[in-house]
């Protein structure tokens, strides 16, 4: 699959609330809202990312160009502004495939993108839109649709009770603007006159949407974000154990300091593979070597806070790491038992243990996740997390 992503809008709306950015290099919970948008896509499956770009377009290039891409990532920059259309149609010039998916660079849609590349060709339509309803606005315009999916119109921004929103993503055929002119409004100049004429589809999508071109919603955007409450994740949660899995395994030993921790070869790379898969990613960890006395709680902790900002400086996440020190194996928190897992369903009441995984490297750790009711993955080599973390995002692609 292919998209272009709108960025080169300027942000002016928020010069109160982030830098002289372009509007998609606006941070959002600690990462450009571009980094987001394009994780999103990789994560779909998308091969190839076309960007367009106006404003401030080296700070992009120079981010794209430092970033770790798993798509085929093109730019093309408007030498003057051309409009949503021109933007647009001048991408779609690096376009390979029959369809291309277009998103606004500043706006999120959680969207199945395989269920609305069925529901286009199933039309049979130049365009389809990506329709969001929503209650009580007054900030778009509402667009009216039949039931059958055909845009009929597009009305003024307007107090609306309940209605349907144009949700910033579309699919297009690639040769749809062809006869277009170089500079013209997508939306004015192309959208409407197709709707007028019933050759416009609407796609329906409950998903989570934000625009985050105003302040208010930018706020609110860090505080989703950084919860994971923005994203239709395709599994709820993966548990991890970390010795052995996240970190070199010490026989007979235990990593005490900053010294002795020593990341798995390709644990980094998976746990920013798994990022975009998963709604919550945990660590479940005996750790007895505080209650020998060997290292202390506060040793521990700074072990966890420097492998934590090592992870979120690679691209990945942890939420919370879940720890169990105890000596005696007959505590209900040690593994194989499973107290550490029912706390792990006590904090995140929507987690689904059969939408997710356990990830460990010990016979211990398998049978914790068969009393858990959680499917296991185990660790025997030196990349297996990677195998793993590649395994899970080809299943979500495939």
């Amino acid at each position: 699959m292919e998209a272009i992503v709108l960025a080169g809008g300027m942000g002016t709306r928020l010069r109160s609330a982030v830098p002289d950015l372009p509007k998609c290099m606006a941070p959002v919970a600690g990462r450009p809202f571009l980094a987001w948008l394009l994780d999103d896509l990789e994560a779909a499956g998308f091969n190839h990312i076309i960007l367009s770009l106006g404003y401030r377009h080296e700070a992009i290039e120079d981010w794209v160009a430092a970033r770790k891409n798993r798509a085929r990532i093109s730019c093309v920059v408007e030498a003057e502004p051309l409009g949503t259309g021109g933007g647009v149609r001048l991408a779609l010039q690096k376009a390979e495939a029959h369809d291309v998916f277009v998103l606004n660079g500043d706006t999120w849609f959680g969207m199945d993108y395989a269920a609305m590349a069925r529901f286009h060709q199933q039309q049979g339509l130049p365009a389809t839109l990506a329709l969001k309803p929503l209650r009580d606005f007054d900030r778009y315009g509402e667009v009216c649709c039949t039931a059958e999916g055909r845009i009929t119109a597009f009305r003024e921004k307007q107090p609306c009770a309940q209605g349907l929103i144009n949700g910033g993503v579309y699919l297009l055929q690639r040769d749809a603007l062809a006869g277009c002119p170089e500079r013209f409004s997508l939306e004015r100049d192309f959208f409407e006159p197709l709707a007028a004429r019933q050759q416009l589809a609407g796609f329906r999508s409950e998903g989570y949407f934000i625009d985050i071109g105003i302040p208010s919603d930018y706020a609110r955007a860090q505080r989703d974000f950084a919860s994971g409450a923005f994203h239709p994740y395709p599994y709820d949660a993966l548990l991890l154990d970390r010795d052995g899995v996240i970190n070199v395994l010490r026989p007979a030993d235990y990593v005490k300091n900053i010294g002795e921790f020593v990341f798995c070869e390709g644990a980094l790379e998976a746990l920013r593979l798994v990022n975009p898969l998963f709604r919550r990613i945990v660590i479940v960890t005996n750790q007895r070597g505080v209650g020998r006395d060997l290292m202390t709680e506060a040793d521990l902790e700074e072990v966890h806070a420097w492998m934590l900002d090592r992870i979120r400086e690679a691209g990945g996440r942890i939420d919370k790491i879940y720890i169990c020190t105890d000596n005696d194996n007959s505590s209900p928190r040690r593994k194989p038992n499973i107290g550490m897992a029912l706390e792990v369903r006590a904090d995140y009441p929507d987690v689904d243990f059969d939408r997710s995984w356990f990830v460990g490297d010990s016979v211990s750790d398998l049978e914790f996740a068969r009393r858990a009711g959680i499917p296991a993955f185990r660790v025997e080599g030196k990349q297996d997390l990677l195998a793993f973390a590649r395994q899970t995002l080809s299943s979500v692609q495939s």
